[in-house]
This record gives structure tokens, sequence and C-alpha cells, in this order.
């Protein structure tokens, strides 16, 4: 039985009160990434994992060719035509329009359709709702039109929207993770081929607890592009003199350093980048060998990267991170997603949980002079059609 604040009870009474029926109900989850922040789209490995919140979509067919869209948690709409996409002056709408101009693009033309679109996962936070409305979106229209889109191409539909109708550069990562997930699993996934493994993590004493420094972003009015351009710079340099480095988690410190001077920003940025993608790999035997106290202190060490090197943190996030690492309490944590605000995540002893939610709620509160959100959340599978 739904509770009436159940997600799925609220989206069905708003499509139904709207529009009837619906043909069918989606999810798409948001993700987190414990290592491997900003070296997808440097073609290195990330290791995130689909989490228990998600968007959810309520979608049927119409007649015509409009689209009439319904976000509850904007209490807002949006009218269109699926034969004359343009940009909406909203933002939610636009990653709907991006994904079916994605279809459009490979000769796959949807008609009108209804769609009410809901969600538990917080927005901005940085645990990637822009891709589970991507994800969400095209496994609705993929279901409603009979496409029969495999799941990576739905992955790779989703970051080109990101990347060509939204205008952010980002990598695969999300989109994989809001597709592949599963219950109690990491995915190691190698952004240069597309190679991925399932890394259990089946720690049943500690929780994974993210900390909401209420610092919105917005990645593409941001410096998350600049950072992806001064990548490449740097990797053009390298290339200049080792030509066999096809991409810039491939290189080595010895050939940064042979070819970017120090004390540069390029230096550092590409510093950051492959640092971080030894550090994943060394992260992954840990938790082959169980070892989750060193894990989480190579989250740490990822944050540090990401403040001083990569400049992608900001003073709150920063200041949780420090907080938890003198705190004792909290195994390993590091600021999530693509920076300049969002949440951190932290691995927490179970018992632990509540004194540490309460202590760093109070100094937060304290330093900031702002309320401190937490959610405690665990690893889920990933997009699935819930009706029918």
């Amino acid at each position: 039985m739904m509770l009436p604040n159940d997600p799925l009870s609220q989206l069905l009474g708003l499509y139904t009160a709207q529009f009837g029926e619906p043909a069918y109900v989606v999810k798409a989850p948001g993700r987190i990434n414990f290592l491997g922040e900003h070296t997808d789209y440097n073609l290195g490995y990330v290791m995130p994992a689909a989490i228990d919140k998600a968007i959810y979509i309520a979608i049927g067919g119409r007649a015509d060719n409009r689209i009439e869209l319904i976000s509850a948690d904007f209490t807002d709409t949006y009218s269109g035509r699926i034969d004359e996409l343009t940009h909406s002056v909203k933002s939610w709408p636009n990653y709907l329009l991006g994904v079916i101009q994605q279809l459009q693009q490979k000769q796959l033309f949807p008609s009108g359709f209804n769609a009410v679109i809901l969600s538990d996962l917080p927005v901005g936070a940085g645990l990637s709702s822009s891709a589970a409305l991507e994800c969400a979106g095209l496994l609705a229209l993929d279901q409603l039109f009979n496409f029969q889109l495999r799941t990576l191409t739905m992955v790779t539909m989703a970051q080109a929207a990101e990347n060509n109708f939204i205008g952010l550069q980002c990598g695969i990562m999300d989109p994989f993770a809001s597709m592949f997930g599963k219950d109690n699993e990491l995915i190691m996934l190698n952004c240069s081929n597309l190679d991925y493994t399932y890394l259990p993590f089946h720690f049943p004493d500690i929780e994974m607890v993210l900390l909401d420094t209420g610092v919105k972003h917005s990645l593409a009015g941001t410096e998350y592009n600049l950072r992806r351009e001064e990548c490449q710079a740097g990797l053009e340099k390298i290339q200049q003199k080792f030509p066999q480095i096809q991409f810039l988690s491939g290189a080595t410190i010895e050939q940064v350093n042979l070819s970017i001077p120090a004390d540069t920003i390029t230096n550092r940025r590409c510093t950051y980048i492959v640092q971080e993608n030894s550090r994943l790999l060394a992260a992954a035997e840990n938790l082959k060998n169980q070892d989750i106290i060193s894990f989480g202190q190579k989250m740490y060490a990822t944050h540090i990267g990401l403040r001083d090197l990569y400049a992608v943190s900001c003073p709150e996030a920063d200041f949780l991170v420090k907080e938890a690492q003198v705190s004792n309490q909290v195994i390993g944590a590091r600021m999530m997603g693509g920076g300049f605000g969002g949440c951190t995540l932290n691995l927490i002893s179970s018992a632990e949980v509540a004194p540490f939610i309460a202590t760093i709620t109070q100094q937060y509160q304290h330093h900031f002079n702002r309320n401190l959100v937490s959610y405690r959340v665990k690893l889920s599978a990933g997009a699935s059609v819930i009706i029918p």
C-alpha cells in the first residue's frame, strides 16, 4: 500500500487529475560518486553508484503533436510542439526537449505526449538530477513509442542532450550510473572504452550520508566547461612531447611535469586528473580487500585535490570535510559532483550517524548561519519501468 506522501502516489494523483490514466510510469535515480571526479570527460576511470532517490515520470500519448509537461516540484507547466523544438526560457523542460532532439536525429519521431515529472532527488546538490531527468525521459519515450533502444544507446543520448542542447560539456558518468546502477554495488567504469565492472559495497555497519551545503550550482553557468578546456590544453601540450598519449588520464605525473611548466594553472589541473585516476585504481583494490579505512582516506585526498589543484570546491564544502576529518566519526568524506556547491559524501559507522549529524548541523549553523540538510542514502538499481 502506498502512503499519501509516497512520490509514486503523488505522481499518479497529479497525472490522473490532469490527463487520465498514464500509459507508463518510469523512474531514474540520481547518483553519488566515490572517486573519479572530473575524470570522465578526461577518459579516465570513475566509481559512481545509483542511489535510492530518483526522478519519476508518468507519460501517455496524445492524438496531436503537442507536448504537455507538468513539473510537480516547480509547480509549473510547459506546452510546446514535438515538431517545433525550441529552447524554453524555463530551465527544466529543456532536459526533455534535448532528448527529443536526440531521438529525432536518430530518425525516431515521437508524436505528442503528456508527462508529469516528480522528484525526491534534491536539485543542484551534485546528485545528477539533470542526467536522471534525461534518462527518465528517454526510458519513458522509449516505452511509449516502442523504440526498443539499448540501454547504452540511451546513456550516450542523454550525454549528447546535455552537451548539445543544454550546453554543458559533461562526461558520460552521470547517465551511465543512472541507467546501469545495481543494489549495493559501485560501478568501476573506464570512460575511454566504456568497459565496466561492479564492485560489491557490502559494509552493513557503514552508512552513506550526504550533507547539502545549500550552495546551489548551475554547472552550465560556472567554470565547469572552462575546466574541460584547460584539460584539453594540457593534453595538447603533453602530446607535443609524448604523442602516444591519447587522453589526459593516460598520462603520468612525470609526463605532465616535463610538458607543462610547474606552478601554472594548466599543470595543476592536469596533475589532479592524473593523480585522481591513479587514486581510484588503488581505491578499487582497497574495496576488493575490504579495506574501507584506506578507501576513506583516498576520499579525503580527492577532496584536497579538488580544492587545491582543480579549484572547484567552495568554503562550505571545505568546512564540512574538515570537520568530518577531525571528528574521528567519519571514515571518508569529500565534496561531490561538478563542484561549486552541492553535497559532501560521508562514510560513517552506523552507530555514529545520528550524533555526527547533530554536531555538524549545529557547527554549520553557527559558522555560516545556514541550515544544514542531510540525506541518508542507499545504493540502488538503475532506471526502471514501474507501471505497467
